[in-house]
């Protein structure tokens, strides 16, 4: 059975929730949006290919991992965070990477971006960006010949500097990975959300390390796309509320800054090419979190989602089609939010 990660643009643009602010104490649907619970902080979310699995990260420190998902039943279970996990270095591949974590760490693993590349058959690659004892993006195989899928360690690459706050992560076409940087640490936040340049996106390869992608820098470089061959990268840019596209091996570089209306947090792109942009909006005790799909050829997009914080939901930070459910993670709390796209407009 066939995961659809992104519904087609044409079916999108004709979804849209502007959803009052419910109240409730446990699990049960509100107001007609229902949830996936026992999370801890699922602040990124990803689909197994062509099997009923999603993986969500898990932000918390105190009770982290990742946690997979079954979205024919919405079971959860601990994925990672085992007394012995599976590990195995790719010392060719991940040369500088000092050795496994998650034995080290265990539940205090916390998980941030995701990142599933597909491979042959199904065996795939998922990077996780990992804060912790080290500032890394952490490498599993992720084998879904067997129920459940399982995961093993394979290799890391440890931030360049100790400065840099890593937040989200991409598998690039002929091999390698980008990130962004969302701030250094030592840079006040008051000045990102007031638009100041603060980080980056960077590249890593195998047997080179680290650099720079030219012509990235934004305030709060947050979510991160690839398009198929690599070319183009695209950008969530937090601090001054911009989808943000630009050209990877160009010279000159080409960068398009188009305004969305809300703090981008992550993208995910899907097989039809459309990218899902989710993120915060207003500030105080009055904020909004906000779905939009963007085309990436033409920079146009509709925003699909508008709902209203509360004690139950609030702060998204990705979103996935799942059927004819978008599935909401946040950063904090210990629910995923399921939006019906049926007959909704």
């Amino acid at each position: 059975m066939k995961l659809q990660v992104v519904i087609p643009l044409a079916v999108v643009a004709s979804v849209s929730f502007f959803v009052a602010s419910p109240r409730a104490t446990d699990c049960e649907a509100v107001d007609g949006i229902e949830f996936i619970c026992d999370q801890s902080g699922p602040e990124d979310l990803a689909a197994i290919p062509d099997s009923p699995w999603v993986i969500a990260s898990s932000r918390e420190a105190n009770n982290g991992g990742l946690r997979l998902i079954d979205r024919r039943d919405h079971t959860t279970t601990i994925l990672l965070r085992s007394e012995t996990p599976r590990e195995r270095l790719d010392r060719t591949t991940y040369d500088s990477c000092p050795g496994p974590i998650v034995s080290i760490e265990k539940e205090q693993f916390s998980s941030h971006g995701l990142y599933l590349q597909p491979g042959e058959g199904k065996q795939h690659t998922l990077y996780v960006v990992h804060h912790g004892t080290r500032e890394s993006v952490e490498v599993f195989e992720v084998n879904a010949n067997i129920t459940p899928p399982q995961l093993t360690w394979v290799g890391c690459a440890v931030a360049p500097d100790d400065n840099l706050s890593l937040n989200s992560v991409v598998g690039l076409p002929g091999g390698g990975f980008a990130a962004t940087s969302f701030r250094m640490l030592d840079m006040p936040f008051a000045d990102l959300q007031a638009g100041a340049i603060s980080g980056a996106v960077w590249e890593w390869q195998s047997g080179e390390g680290w650099h720079e992608i030219p012509g990235t820098e934004t305030a709060g470089p947050n979510g991160l796309e690839v398009s198929e061959d690599g070319a183009w990268l695209y950008i969530g840019g937090w601090g001054r509320s911009a989808f943000i596209r630009v050209s990877r091996g160009q010279d000159p570089v080409v960068r398009d800054d188009v305004p969305i209306g809300f703090r981008i947090d992550n993208l995910r792109q899907g097989p039809d090419g459309s990218i899902l942009a989710t993120g915060q909006a207003g500030i105080g005790g009055k904020q909004t979190s906000n779905v939009a799909v963007v085309n990436p050829r033409t920079l146009e997009f509709e925003e699909i989602i508008q709902y209203d914080d509360n004690d139950i939901f609030k702060s998204a930070t990705t979103a996935l089609a799942v059927n004819d459910e978008f599935w909401v993670g946040s950063f904090q709390g210990d629910r995923i939010a399921r939006f019906s796209s049926r007959g909704v407009r």
